[in-house]
């Protein structure tokens, strides 16, 4: 028998529309796979030969828990000159990915019964997260013409006593929606009358469009630093996503528990991708840049032609690399005899009829939308159009 921990939660929705992409694609089926949020560029070639450095200089051990100290001065530098906040190195840790970050961050705050607000939509692991450690999710619903962001308001509204965190993905995973610094100083006006933690997951900090300016949000209340945790990492700015190199900034005491927990699960993150990440953080960035301006050119067609389509409506993103339309004016309609009841059946038509591997609103807590990730190549993309466009004219 495995445990009731275990038996509550899912694997992650996106990680299994994925599998069956790559089941339906190793039995030779075309499948256009815009369901994961992983960079199709190469890791910069900079940051490959520092780690081909570090292999022939002998950075092959064991590690501080936390990180080594090199690479945690070399976050406290990154933090100070791009985003103007002060981190010693000891209020930093460094884990496997910015997920196993998160994961370590709630375990270490939240304690059975407290309430952890998650605005919808959401990361769909956040929910799976706060269950494991006993806290109860409070899903406050967004609105698209308000790009996602949840209000002052709409915060003020479902905090109680029980509160004990806010989870904010600026830019968000997965409508690209980004808070502002008047906006996020509307949420932290709220959170000062409060005593709770505001967890900020900023992995897509760089990948920003239209000059939109990204703030962190530690440096719009630099007097709520107690309550701020701060994540962060470079799998997706980078395009370092299996070098599995996340990092937390915060509370000292948060960081020594975090610490704790690391030290008897995981342990330290590889020593060579920590080596690599020195130089992702402070060496040349132009290849960053590269990839930021390509994901805009996506964002800009994969926008526009979605909109075209009858049907679809859709909030512009100013960040990350994804799409979240609404897709509620096909509900009830069929094809073949089936009906689309819901976003689940909607992903699923995608998939049978025009070999597109999408993920459904519903596990994002949005069951009317969709996510498409646009991490793939323009003529991927310019073919993934024409075969929705073909797909949704066949609903009647």
């Amino acid at each position: 028998m495995i445990s009731k921990r275990a038996s509550k939660i899912q694997v992650s929705p996106t990680m299994k529309v994925a599998g069956k992409a790559k089941e339906l694609k190793a039995q030779g089926i075309d499948v256009i796979d815009l369901s994961l949020g992983e960079p199709d560029f190469p890791t910069p070639q900079n940051v490959k030969d520092a780690a081909v450095r570090g292999l022939a200089e002998g950075h092959t051990r064991y590690t501080l828990n936390p990180g080594t100290m090199e690479l945690r001065k070399a976050i406290s530098t990154k933090l100070k000159n791009e985003n103007g906040l002060d981190y010693d190195p000891s209020e930093i840790i460094v884990s496997s990915g910015c997920k196993q970050s998160i994961f370590n961050a709630v375990m270490a705050t939240v304690n059975e019964g407290d309430e952890v607000i998650i605005p919808a939509p959401y990361w769909v692991s956040y929910p799976d997260m706060v269950s494991l450690s006993g806290g109860v999710c409070v899903f406050p619903q967004t609105k698209e013409e308000n790009g996602f962001r949840i209000t002052a308001e709409e915060l003020e509204a479902v905090i109680t006593p029980k509160t004990r965190m806010l989870i904010l993905c600026n830019p968000s995973n997965p409508t690209g929606g980004s808070f502002d610094e008047k906006w996020l100083k509307s949420i932290a006006d709220v959170v000062k009358k409060h005593n709770f933690y505001v967890l900020s997951d900023e992995i897509y900090e760089k990948l920003v469009f239209d000059d939109f300016k990204f703030v962190s949000f530690p440096a719009v209340a630099p007097d709520l630093k107690s309550q701020i945790i701060l994540v962060n990492g470079v799998s997706k700015s980078y395009a370092m996503t299996g070098w599995r190199i996340g990092y937390t900034a915060g509370p000292k005491e948060v960081i020594q528990a975090m610490d704790k927990i690391q030290s008897n699960s995981t342990s330290g993150p590889s020593a060579i991708s920590q080596y690599a990440t020195i130089e992702a953080l402070l060496g040349d960035q132009s290849e960053v840049e590269k990839m930021r301006v390509e994901f805009e050119k996506r964002r800009n067609y994969l926008y526009d032609e979605i909109t075209k389509i009858p049907g679809f409506t859709c909030y512009k993103p100013e960040g990350a690399f994804y799409l979240f339309p609404g897709i509620k004016s096909f509900f009830g309609k069929s094809f073949n005899g089936k009906v689309i009841k819901d976003s689940m059946d909607f992903s699923m038509f995608l998939l049978e009829e025009a070999r597109i591997a999408a993920v459904a609103g519903s596990p994002f807590g949005s069951d009317g939308y969709i996510r498409f990730s646009y991490a793939t190549s323009m003529a991927q993309l310019e073919d993934a159009v024409r075969r929705i466009k073909a797909a949704v004219a066949k609903l009647v």
